[in-house]
């Protein structure tokens, strides 16, 4: 009886510690289409703090955002996550350029065969999303809505399914 408890150990194991990517849209930008977050993205930045921080079921232990350019454009999913991250603890991986959505693939096949057990949080311009999720292996990946800044897609390992898609939840930002 307890051989075969053993033996079940290793599958419960492996199946508690597959990794998942969540993804998310920068958050919201200045009406006058300016570099930056309005005031509501930065609220969204201060409300991400408490949806995967530390307390939250997240385990959050790498962070893509996109590329910033050096004139100041491309720089939302940036400081939409940085708040998150300086609380975690963590450096926003930045390598990946906009459109490069194999980089962002790549990138998550190598954190995982280091680190199972934490999750990866991407955030990046909603029109490349459903890009990222079929670079991940996603044959039917959704389309992240344009007038939506709050959506959470959950893709857990082995990427090829988007399992829920979920809000924010942000207090006055998405009631």
């Amino acid at each position: 009886m307890q051989l075969t408890h053993y033996f079940l150990l290793p599958v419960l194991l492996a199946t508690a510690s597959a990794q998942t990517v969540y993804l998310i849209r920068h958050g919201e930008k200045p009406a006058n289409g300016s570099t930056g977050l309005s005031a509501q993205g930065v609220e969204r930045a201060q409300c991400l703090r408490n949806v995967f921080g530390n307390s939250s079921q997240y385990n959050i232990g790498y962070i893509i955002a996109e590329k910033p350019k050096s004139d100041g454009h491309r720089d939302r999913p940036l400081l939409t996550v940085q708040p998150l991250a300086t609380d975690l603890g963590l450096t926003v991986d930045t390598s990946c350029d906009r459109d490069d959505q194999d980089c962002v693939a790549k990138l998550v096949k190598t954190y995982d065969k280091g680190n199972p057990t934490q999750n990866v949080l991407i955030c990046w311009e909603h029109g490349q999303l459903t890009k990222i999720v079929e670079a991940l292996g996603d044959k039917n990946a959704p389309t992240y809505p344009d007038d939506s800044f709050n959506l959470i897609w959950t893709d857990p390992q082995p990427y090829d399914n988007i399992t829920s898609t979920q809000s924010e939840e942000c207090p006055g930002l998405d009631n």
